[in-house]
């Protein structure tokens, strides 16, 4: 693993190099810990499986994705825009609407306690 503390970025590597085409891979490290980025994704090297002088195979946390077939990751879209508001107009003073009372909810309880005293005496019968 300290063979990565000197190499050049881009890496040239079996799977390619930074040519139109290729799979270039940067490396960075940091104390024992080795990172080879991709532009896509970033994995850390866990451990060595192979090496015979001029080939090493290492093994990573994950699967690296190519920046020339997977490219950059797309930028979040961006968040709706809120609805503005309908104020009402307000109508002029002395209108018929100031005269006028909202009673709505006074029916919905007097209908709501016709049925709770209905049901009340049904069960009694």
């Amino acid at each position: 693993m300290s063979n990565f503390q000197t190499v050049s970025n881009p890496l040239r590597t079996q799977a390619g190099n930074s040519a139109d085409g290729e799979f270039p891979l940067n490396v960075t490290t940091s104390g024992n810990q080795v990172n080879i980025t991709t532009g896509v994704n970033t994995a850390t090297v866990a451990n060595t499986i192979y090496t015979d002088g001029q080939l090493v195979v290492y093994q990573v946390d994950q699967v690296l994705l190519p920046l020339d077939l997977f490219g950059t990751a797309p930028a979040p879209a961006p968040a709706p825009s809120k609805p503005e508001k309908d104020v009402p107009a307000k109508a002029p003073a002395g209108s018929k609407e100031d005269a006028s009372v909202d009673a709505s909810g006074a029916s919905i309880a007097t209908v709501s306690f016709g049925a709770v005293l209905i049901a009340a005496i049904s069960l009694k019968i």
